[in-house]
């Protein structure tokens, strides 16, 4: 052995004792070493040029905490390439503070953990921790421009200021149909000048001159109607008016520049792209991005020519921060592994706070994330990652995304959305951003607790997903037609199982209903067990689809409990031939492990597959509200056995909503199995 090899042996031989490196033992428990994880720490008087380690406050202080992610990131890199992470990983602790980012902080594999080594990035002990994508606004001022002013509503003059944002260096505004720069003040987003105030006005005519019909309901392609009062005659000369709007179907919206405005005629011209179902009379829209209609405390206006922010703040000035979202995202992870990031507060991203690509066991625990521009979380392929115990909220977006897992084999990614707490999202993206969102193979999520959205509560697709104990209300709160859980137009995407949550209190935009589990469009196999739906529309929902069950379910209240159809041997045909066939087609159903996992897929297509065949109604409780809505057609092809259904379920106290039943309840003797209602929702944890 030459000398320089004896050397490099005895440096490798001394750092692993020293520091008892997880590089050699990754596989199993550590033989010794410390009876916590390195530490390292940032903090926002630290600096880059010193150890990361704790010091005491001093004006002469000469080493302390680090000053950025950045450079702990890169320590831990230098601790792997010397011999190995040090047992029981290291943990990065953040002292409080608010960090500005200029830039996502990214992590890779190079940046892993393992199972005994794993890296954690957590805030130091009641502490709070903020990573900020924004940037404050300072310098604001009282308006003196007497041309803005004379267009400000009287009312608003001596509240509004103004602050110049290309003065900050903000030039990079984005543009008001999405995506672009929002203002939150006081931790709660703003509103973009807009009329009405709230809610909408209605399309009093569509006048585009190409009139279409869909199934019976009459409308235009081409986005041009007719509006009622004299309101928009304030917007003359302003420069960038755009409208938000459902223009054809309660459940479909879309953001418009306007092109032009007939203010005698009462015409709006929208720019294309035209919206893809086009425009009828009596739907709802409203109109933003409008200098004049700041006419309310929190409304806001940015000239994106001169970069003049002017905002009506809800309070003074000098009683919070004024902040506008600026970086896009605020942390990547690409197929890194065993890292976890725990009680930061994420907010003030144009785009989605965490972003997560490949690697296994990613946890996001605790953590807060709020006032964004898309997602709080998105986890893409990688397996058993996860968000546990989180508080989110003010999203533009939706709250978690999951999606892993591979459907040729059926393996299944393990991601997981658990006990969190999912409030006031899809701020901007109005349709289709739900809570969570749920794709792939063998995904679960378990005592969530979500409310106030205008759209879905959950979102599913693929295969053998667990939704479980989650409580959700108040959501679809601007559609209809929607789901609360939803998933549509697949007979391959089978095995789900939605089983004791609690759906109560949805009803859809001005009460004229929604539904709570809506399996849509010939969506087949899945399992819809032991949940409590209260004052739900269409609580559960079968559209034409194949070998669902729907067993040991309490409706309270329900109009109707049960809803099945057999759209496919009617209106819905062409989608058999053009969709649901292509489908099949894409998977291996007739090979293993497919065909073991669902035989009912083999001989589908000779075995009348447009009808809603092996459908299971079972052992179920209604009381008040109307039972079934069942077409002609799907009844016979149904089995219905031990619901009860026109006796007293005898609920412990109907009048505090104690829907639990008593155990003299006629339905045990039906062979009702008692729901674990107390289990439902949020858990009390450490983590959350």
């Amino acid at each position: 052995m030459t000398n320089t090899a004896s050397a490099s042996l005895c440096f490798i031989v001394v750092a692993i004792l020293l520091v008892g490196a997880c590089g050699a033992s990754e596989a199993g428990r550590p033989r010794s070493g410390p009876a916590r994880a390195a530490r390292l720490y940032v903090a926002v008087n630290g600096r880059d040029d010193w150890s990361g380690k704790l010091a005491a406050p001093s004006a002469a202080r000469t080493d302390g905490p680090f000053a950025t992610l950045e450079r702990a990131r890169d320590e831990i890199r230098k601790m792997k390439s010397a011999g190995g992470l040090p047992q029981r990983g290291v943990t990065v602790v953040l002292r409080g503070g608010v960090y500005q980012r200029e830039k996502p902080f990214e992590l890779t594999a190079d940046d892993s953990g393992t199972a005994v080594c794993p890296v954690v990035y957590r805030a130091a002990s009641g502490e709070e921790v903020r990573l900020v994508g924004g940037k404050a606004v300072t310098g604001f001022k009282p308006v003196t421009d007497r041309a803005i002013l004379a267009r400000l509503d009287e009312s608003a003059r001596s509240h509004v200021v103004q602050a110049n944002l290309r003065a900050l260096g903000i030039a990079d505004f984005g543009e008001a149909g999405g995506g672009g720069l929002e203002l939150f003040f006081q931790d709660r987003p703003m509103i973009l000048a807009r009329w009405p105030n709230e809610g909408f006005t209605r399309i009093v005519d569509v006048v585009g001159g190409e009139p279409y019909d869909i199934r019976g309901t009459v409308g235009d392609r081409i986005g041009k109607f007719t509006y009622e009062g004299d309101r928009p005659k304030r917007w003359v000369g302003e420069k960038d008016v755009w409208v938000h709007g459902y223009w054809f179907w309660d459940w479909s919206d879309q953001r418009h520049k306007v092109a032009s405005i007939d203010t005698d005629k009462r015409i709006i011209a929208v720019a294309p792209p035209y919206h893809g179902y086009g425009y009828r009379k009596g739907q709802w829209f409203y109109a933003y991005n409008i200098l004049v209609e700041i006419d309310s405390p929190g409304e806001w206006y940015l000239d994106r020519e001169t970069g003049i922010l002017y905002f009506w703040p809800p309070a003074s000035i000098e009683d919070g921060t004024a902040v506008v979202s600026v970086i896009p995202t605020l942390v990547t992870m690409r197929d890194a592994s065993y890292v976890t990031m725990r009680g930061l507060v994420l907010e003030a991203a144009r785009g989605t706070a965490i972003t997560v690509s490949g690697g296994a066991n990613i946890q996001i625990v605790g953590c807060t994330l709020r006032n964004l521009g898309a997602d709080a979380v998105t986890i893409a392929d990688g397996a058993e990652n996860g968000v546990t115990g989180c508080e989110i909220y003010g999203t533009g977006g939706g709250g978690i995304s999951l999606s892993g897992g591979d459907r040729q084999t059926l393996a299944p990614a393990g991601h997981y959305a658990d006990n969190n707490h999912i409030h006031h999202y899809s701020r901007w993206n109005r349709m289709y951003y739900p809570a969570i969102s749920i794709a792939g193979v063998g995904n679960r999520a378990a005592h969530n607790l979500i409310h106030d959205a205008p759209h879905m509560g959950i979102f599913f697709s693929g295969n053998d997903h667990v939704i479980e104990f989650n409580e959700i209300h108040h959501v679809c709160m601007e559609s209809n037609d929607a789901g609360a859980m939803y998933a549509g137009r697949d007979w391959t995407m089978r095995g789900t199982v939605i089983r004791c949550n609690y759906l109560h209190d949805i009803n859809g935009f001005e009460g004229r209903g929604c539904v709570g589990v809506y399996l849509d469009d010939m969506y087949c196999g899945t399992t819809i067990e032991s949940n409590l739906f209260y004052r739900v529309t269409m609580a559960a929902f079968i559209g034409g689809g194949r070998d669902n069950i729907v067993r040991n379910n309490v409706f309270v209240e329900c109009n109707p409990a049960l809803h099945i159809d057999a759209r496919a041997l009617g209106w819905a045909a062409d989608t058999v031939d053009a969709t649901m066939k292509e489908r099949l087609r894409a998977v291996p159903y007739e090979r293993p492990p497919w065909r073991e996992r669902y035989p009912q897929l083999i001989g589908i297509l000779a075995d009348d597959p447009a009808a809603p065949k092996g459908n299971l109604v079972a052992r179920n409780v209604c009381s008040g509200g109307r039972w079934d809505d069942i077409e002609g057609a799907a009844r016979p092809l149904t089995t219905f056995t031990d619901n009860l259904l026109d006796q007293d379920p005898r609920f412990v106290d109907a009048a505090k909503l104690d829907f639990q039943l008593r155990d003299d309840s006629p339905a045990y003797k039906l062979g009702f199995k008692r729901i674990p209602i107390e289990r439902i929702g949020l858990r009390k944890a450490p983590r959350r």
